[in-house]
């Protein structure tokens, strides 16, 4: 990924819980905060509810390729948490691509923009 490091600490991913906003389908739900820095922080986190070890993984797969086919298309200086939902077991990375795209892009830009951020 070019533009992007990934995301360990718990600390990280419990500040873009509580202060950050979201979107969400019935794929995942995306949170995403400002973080000040010239490159963005991924973390993809998936439940012990979507299946085992093996369905878990499919699923970090999934969003992983369609967050690196978004990439050059996202806003930089963001923390974003992707979280897998249920109905992730029978997608692909394009419909998961197709949000990225369609919900949390613009969902970042309106903000950057109704804000006065990063301009």
């Amino acid at each position: 990924m070019l533009f992007t490091t990934v995301m360990k600490s718990n600390r990280d991913f419990s500040r873009a819980y509580k202060k950050g906003r979201f979107c969400a389908s019935d794929e995942v739900c995306a949170y995403y905060l400002i973080n000040r820095t010239p490159y963005n922080k991924l973390g993809i986190t998936t439940s012990k509810k979507l299946g085992n070890a093996v369905e878990r993984n499919r699923a970090r797969r999934i969003i992983r390729a369609a967050y690196r086919l978004c990439e050059s298309k996202l806003p930089l200086g963001y923390d974003i948490v992707i979280v897998a939902r249920q109905g992730i077991k029978d997608k692909k990375s394009t419909d998961i691509e197709k949000f990225l795209e369609s919900r949390l892009i613009f969902d970042m830009k309106k903000r950057e923009n109704e804000k006065g951020v990063r301009k």
